[in-house]
């Protein structure tokens, strides 16, 4: 992210605190997309509701939420992992329905380097690949490169240090890279529709009143 991206998400941050219509619909347009994507790999076809209940959350606690924008968009994501953990279980009490929420979804366009790896996760043609690796490598993945989340912030969403976030990501970056030169290597993942695309993009985003 640009200074000038940090500076106006920042901005939009405190405005939308104080009840700025357009700041909120800033934040909506700015973070949404990520969360969605973010939710396809935890949910997969549900994560559209998954991410309604999460604006709504966030609408409820925005006044009293303090912080940058960054710091919103690790607690928009702490708020969505929550409501899919919920969600997870209670599909767990469904048979026929166990989807674990380390399930994950993205597309690294890459060689053979996690630095190219991190280029490019945008589309769900490797989700298979992702869903392969073993949970805390897929979730660091996706919350440092889906979300944009930096080390710190990702490990505060898991509850792990950062320390351990950044080594799971580099593994599973040099799994994924390992793992798209080679098409042909065996992959085991659980079958996964993550939908139609990885969310919008445009558009004026919802009002707080609509939200609440």
């Amino acid at each position: 992210m640009t200074v000038d991206a940090r500076e106006a998400l920042d901005g939009a941050v405190i405005a939308a605190r104080g009840g700025d219509e357009d700041a909120f619909r800033a934040l909506y347009r700015h973070v949404h997309p990520h969360l969605l994507r973010y939710l396809h790999g935890l949910v997969g076809d549900e994560a559209e509701d998954i991410a309604s209940e999460t604006w709504l959350h966030v609408a409820r606690g925005l006044a009293g939420f303090e912080g940058d924008g960054d710091a919103f968009r690790g607690w928009a994501a702490t708020i969505a992992r929550n409501r899919a953990l919920d969600h997870v279980r209670r599909r767990r009490r469904r048979p026929c329905l166990p989807v674990p929420v380390e399930a994950l979804a993205g597309h690294a366009d890459t060689r053979d380097t996690p630095g190219e790896a991190l280029g490019d996760l945008a589309s769900h043609a490797t989700l298979a690949l992702i869903r392969s690796l073993p949970p805390d490598q897929a979730e660091a993945v996706l919350l440092r490169v889906v979300m944009g989340l930096d080390s710190g912030a990702a490990a505060r969403v898991l509850g792990k240090r950062a320390g351990a976030v950044r080594t799971a990501c580099y593994r599973g970056l040099r799994r994924l890279a390992d793992l798209i030169d080679d098409p042909d290597a065996p992959v085991s993942a659980a079958p996964v529709s993550p939908g139609a695309g990885p969310g919008v993009t445009s558009g004026t985003g919802p009002t707080l009143k609509e939200v609440r």
